[in-house]
């Protein structure tokens, strides 16, 4: 099947880092379909962080900090702050200059698709990095007794529990865009992002149409656990898990996704689902590959 989509679901780092190994194996026929839930429109600019960094993670241009552009500089910001402005949400120079681009091409009447690809392929990159929705959807979490969107909430509430609830605010207006349904209809495999499974992945399969896409292709659905030696590398997953009352384990992430999966590749088995027990810490380059390699052959012999 050379040629046809190998797609993964992604968000947050680690599925930025496998979207990365996974170009390594599949090159341009890769197709990244991202949580859009944590974007936000600040200082004019319209800011997409899980979609930027699964692009700049692509174009081999993603800072040592793990987010934004290698090498940036913050200069936008500091003349802010001496402005008297609260600057709560930090934007490199040129990663600000991105978002206000974008924004400018949102006004024009361009989809977010489009102006997606048009910064992929600004920074060189070949395979296709797509919305789970043209249309807003805002992730925002209950937590102390209030509602904050999902960067407030990151940011100023430092991803602090427990969490009490969570809420994709304009999902229900949501659809996938026509070149993420296309992908996963003609793909040879989707791989679910090794992301938090709640404020990452759950946005995406919850946009209308998006999990009956994913359930009617005749590829292989594998997931991939963020959950290594029994604990999360980055990011608040734990509270969020608590919240569904699901165990920080493969099983437990399983269980979030219902029977989408056909298979799940982590460092521990799961009981009645096919499984491949491997190293999924990824360090660097060889281990982002590796976990790409073993994760597409394990969804071939799902076929």
């Amino acid at each position: 099947m050379a040629g046809a989509p190998v797609v993964v679901l992604a968000g947050g780092t680690g599925g930025a880092k496998l979207a990365r190994g996974l170009l390594d194996v599949a090159g341009d026929d890769l197709v990244a379909i991202v949580n859009t839930g944590d974007d936000v429109e600040t200082y004019g600019a319209y800011v997409s962080p899980d979609p930027d960094l699964v692009t700049f993670w692509l174009a081999d241009r993603i800072d040592e900090r793990g987010w934004g552009l290698r090498d940036d500089t913050f200069h936008a910001m500091d003349q802010l702050r001496e402005l008297g402005v609260d600057v709560w949400f930090n934007l490199g120079d040129r990663d600000l200059a991105i978002g206000l681009r974008r924004a400018e091409r949102l006004r024009e009447g361009a989809t977010l698709t489009e102006a997606l690809g048009e910064l992929g392929a600004a920074l060189g990159v070949g395979a296709r990095v797509l919305p789970m929705a043209d249309a807003p959807v805002r992730t925002r979490v209950l937590a102390r007794g209030r509602w904050v969107d999902f960067q407030a909430f990151m940011i100023r509430e430092r991803g602090e529990g427990p969490v009490d609830g969570v809420d994709y605010a304009g999902i229900e207006a949501a659809t996938p865009p026509a070149a993420a349904l296309e992908a996963i209809a003609a793909a040879r495999a989707i791989v679910v992002g090794p992301s938090n499974p709640v404020i990452s992945i759950r946005p995406i399969l919850t946009v209308p149409g998006m999990a009956a896409a994913l359930r009617a292709s005749e590829a292989p659905v594998v997931g991939v656990s963020p959950v290594v030696g029994g604990a999360i590398v980055k990011g608040p997953t734990e509270p969020f898990m608590a919240w569904l009352g699901q165990p920080l384990t493969a099983a437990g992430v399983a269980a979030v996704y219902d029977g989408l999966l056909d298979g799940i590749v982590a460092d521990e088995p799961v009981a009645g689902l096919p499984h491949l027990v491997t190293d999924t810490l990824m360090t660097d380059a060889a281990a982002r590959r590796r976990v790409a390699e073993e994760t597409l052959r394990f969804a071939e012999s799902l076929r």
